[in-house]
């Protein structure tokens, strides 16, 4: 009869693992650094729960019962399972095993930086998967407070909830994209003044155009807000009006009728920034983290040298 008031424990597992694996009770217990007599209780103790015998003893030879023999293949089964188990969970305590969410907006793709980091990061963590979607950036901040996401690739200035943080990770400059028939498309450089007159259409990200227009003097007349930069150079190509944009996406994005020409004077900064949780307890997310404050060190030093500052 089983006995139903005690529980099997690992214990009781490795003990029967370890007389099958040497079929001798002695030997057994000297690798499992107990005495033979504790060894035969623990496997007659094992035999009383299972209500059945699992060795056959004789005198001179030890032997598997046939419930002994699918026993042991399923008791090694679980011990295996546990080890994985276990290796498992110390890799995910280590960041290197883990699921990430990550948003982000279009402009990060465009400039490289969220390839580049994320290549960097499957390099030196491929046992973490990564999802990534893009999002309206004024979204972004609430998602990654939320819980929602573990990291978002934005454009600052934006403004953060309380508990959240952000390393900057690109700095470029503000460009202007206009329609080629535009008699501005004529110019190589363009004064911010020679733009008080132009309709424009602003991205998510409205900081080069407030910026041009308050160097040149005057307020944009904004007619179109249409989100993401390709619509915004859509809009362009069809002559709705002109816009500042990042110069990383005219490396990247060409559409017809569209052409791009610098701003006269100092230049205007563009920045792309990872934002995260200040108090981030995820292992996956921390090691990314890590990862982005590194390149951020590196940025503002190269930002430094080259003047690239605000």
């Amino acid at each position: 009869m089983v006995n139903t008031d005690k529980d099997m424990e690992l214990r009781h597992f490795r003990c029967v693992l370890a007389v099958a694996q040497t079929l001798h009770f002695a030997r057994a217990a000297a690798e499992l650094g107990i005495s033979p007599p504790a060894l035969t209780k623990q496997v007659q103790e094992t035999e009383h729960l299972l209500g059945t015998r699992l060795f056959q003893r004789s005198k001179r030879a030890v032997a598997l019962t046939a419930a002994g023999e699918l026993f042991v293949v399923e008791a090694a089964r679980a011990l295996a399972q546990l080890e994985q188990a276990q290796e498992v969970a110390r890799r995910a305590g280590r960041g290197e095993l883990g699921r990430l969410e990550i948003g982000y907006v279009a402009s990060a793709a465009y400039a490289g930086v969220l390839q580049d980091q994320f290549a960097r990061f499957r390099a030196s963590h491929p046992g973490i998967h990564i999802s990534a979607r893009e999002y309206a950036m004024e979204t972004l901040p609430e998602l990654l407070d939320q819980g929602r996401l573990d990291l978002a690739f934005v454009r600052p200035p934006l403004r953060l909830p309380d508990g959240l943080d952000s390393v900057v990770l690109l700095r470029d400059r503000f460009v202007l994209a206009v329609q080629v028939a535009s008699p501005l498309a004529q110019d190589a450089i363009i004064a911010p003044a020679a733009l008080a007159q132009q309709a424009f259409i602003v991205p998510e990200q409205e900081l080069g155009t407030l910026e041009a227009g308050r160097r040149g003097g005057f307020a944009a007349q904004v007619v179109s807000r249409p989100g993401s930069l390709l619509a915004v150079l859509t809009e362009v190509s069809l002559g709705v009006g002109c816009a500042i944009v990042p110069h990383s996406v005219m490396a990247s994005v060409q559409l017809p009728g569209v052409c791009f020409r610098e701003l006269a004077g100092p230049l205007i900064n563009s920045e792309i920034a990872a934002a995260y949780r200040r108090h981030e307890q995820a292992p996956a997310a921390r090691a990314f983290i890590a990862q982005l404050r590194a390149a951020a060190l590196a940025v503002a030093s190269t930002a430094v040298a080259t003047g690239m500052v605000n």
